[in-house]
């Protein structure tokens, strides 16, 4: 049985809940918590955790000796116990701050004690061998998948493509020692792939001395999550992958564009996939007071965070929507900034329909803090700005036809000058190990050269046709007034209706782009002084909004 055929299974079990007035938004925050004991367990059995991380009383045998209405009692003591540290009757269970923070405020919505008994047996003959043999982890990892490409919303506004996240890792090239973080923590993803990648490349970290190993396990990597639901699946997440953190694990309860963003230690690398849209309620939830240029396009205040919180050399991906790369006013002045104090070498225009988010236009940013030459100037370091467009002439992904790793190639081909590889030896970082002044235009992949063209193609023909293409700064600065918008290519008979995406995908850019114009409009008001106005407005189309659901 392989780790896809027990997703699978474990996702029918959904049907069990939803006897119970359990909806799909709540069916992986409930199947997590037995799943984690479940897997505990396991790992426990098999010696891949020497110690049993779970307290007595409080685990998988604990429960699956029983049924009936002692088993449901008996559940909901171990989650108050696991969450507070004490049993129902104020005796200490235990004192693990991790542990308490995995199941923070757990409690089971199960009314009937059938429908708890039918999961406890289903998780009890899956055949937990095979899953074993792949990871308990990556199963743990396979679910979450699962959740956020059947539910379009709730857990796909924080999931990102794995095909993508690897990517991203394999190009930024982490290594051991290094500090990695994501203030928009999500599931951990980003986190655990960087994690794999060390492993991977240092004997799944036994090349490394005991001091190493242990920083590895539990000071290299950080996340930051607002949702604590969310932050939840990530701790247990990160522990099926055998990362620990510090005692409040690795990712935090918290908003990185609060106080919690604001105290955090500058990292080598910072891997993220922040939130679409606009800050709610305007900017409250972004407090930063060390940000410069203040705005409620939550985007935008992350890509400051990011930008100011790498070290000298640090180096970060970032998915950013379309909106980053061309919005005026701050827009602006974010980019000029970045392009000043980062080395930004490489954007990769990715194609629609690869988030859960229908229609969102997305980007990956790549760039290092200070210039190639020198990572403590803070000034002038970005010299060109190397674009791949990965969008133009492409099948809109989605079921029916899958993003894969397959569909990077090309790009990471490119990124690391046609199959030049960087080393670690190097600083870890591509532009110092001079792979991106190694880099040549052109690159031709997927029937690029049946695109038609822009006007910014320029005048060379064969490079028109490219996909891979480089533009100066200062390019940049005078054609585009610092815009990053860049695109050459043109979609082969765009205009035919029968290419053109599923309507909920044209319905959802619409909607974007009607979104990011009516945000526009309220800055302009209020730069304006008509505040009291814009906010009549915003009022208007909230209950608008409210009354079409």
């Amino acid at each position: 049985m392989t780790n896809n055929d027990i997703v699978q299974k474990l996702w029918n079990l959904c049907d069990v809940l939803r006897d119970d007035g359990i909806n799909y938004s709540d069916y992986v925050t409930e199947l997590v918590m037995l799943l984690f004991m479940k897997m505990v367990h396991e790992n426990t059995e098999s010696d891949l955790l020497k110690t049993h991380i779970l307290p007595e009383g409080c685990r998988w045998t604990d429960l699956s000796s029983k049924s009936g209405l002692n088993l449901l009692d008996d559940y909901k003591r171990i989650l108050l116990a696991l969450s507070s540290g004490k049993d129902a009757n104020g005796k200490q269970v235990h004192n693990d701050l991790l542990i308490s923070a995995v199941y923070a405020d757990a409690q089971t919505r199960l009314r009937e004690p059938r429908h708890l008994e039918q999961l406890v047996k289903a998780l009890d003959q899956i055949d937990w061998y095979s899953a074993q043999q792949d990871g308990l982890g990556d199963l743990y990892e396979g679910l979450l998948e699962k959740n956020a490409s059947e539910t379009k919303s709730g857990a796909g506004q924080y999931f990102t493509p794995r095909a993508l996240i690897n990517s991203m890792v394999r190009c930024i090239q982490p290594q051991a020692g290094e500090t990695v973080q994501d203030p928009a923590a999500g599931t951990a993803g980003f986190l655990i792939a960087a994690d794999a990648y060390i492993k991977q490349h240092t004997d799944d970290l036994f090349d490394l001395p005991a001091k190493d190993q242990k920083f590895q396990r539990n000071n290299a990597f950080l996340g930051v999550e607002l949702v604590p639901s969310t932050r939840r699946m990530a701790l247990m997440n990160c522990l099926l992958h055998g990362m620990e953190g510090d005692d409040e694990g690795v990712v935090h309860l918290g908003n990185a564009l609060g106080m919690v963003g604001a105290n955090l230690a500058k990292a080598d690398i910072i891997l993220a996939n922040p939130p679409f849209g606009t800050s709610k309620g305007g900017d409250a939830s972004i407090t930063r007071d060390d940000l410069t240029y203040k705005t409620s396009n939550k985007q935008l205040a992350f890509l400051q965070h990011i930008y100011r919180n790498l070290k000298p050399g640090g180096r970060a991906a970032v998915v950013l929507p379309d909106n980053v790369l061309f919005e005026a006013g701050v827009g602006n002045e974010v980019r000029r900034d970045l392009m000043n104090k980062c080395n930004l070498h490489t954007i990769l225009r990715l194609p629609t329909g690869i988030f859960y988010a229908q229609g969102v236009k997305t980007n990956v940013l790549f760039f290092t803090k200070g210039h190639p030459k020198d990572k403590l100037q803070d000034e002038n370091c970005t010299a060109n700005v190397w674009v791949y467009d990965l969008r133009t002439n492409m099948p809109s992904f989605g079921k029916r036809t899958p993003f894969t790793e397959e569909h990077l190639k090309p790009f990471e081909d490119c990124y690391f000058a046609k199959n030049k590889k960087a080393t670690a030896k190097d600083g870890g970082s591509v532009e110092n190990a001079g792979a991106i002044f190694d880099r040549m235009e052109g690159d031709y992949s997927f029937n690029a050269k049946e695109a038609d063209t822009t006007e910014e193609a320029g005048s060379n023909d064969d490079l028109a046709k490219s996909r891979w293409r480089v533009f100066s700064r200062d390019w940049i600065r005078d054609s585009k007034g610092d815009s990053l918008d860049i695109s050459w290519l043109k979609d082969k008979d765009s205009v035919d209706a029968a290419n053109l995406p599923e309507p909920e995908v044209l319905a959802a850019e619409a909607m974007s782009e009607l979104t990011e114009a009516l945000r526009e409009m309220d800055g302009l008001m209020q730069a304006l002084g008509a505040g009291d106005e814009a906010a009549v407005q915003r009022m208007l189309v909230h209950e608008i909004l409210c009354e079409s659901k």
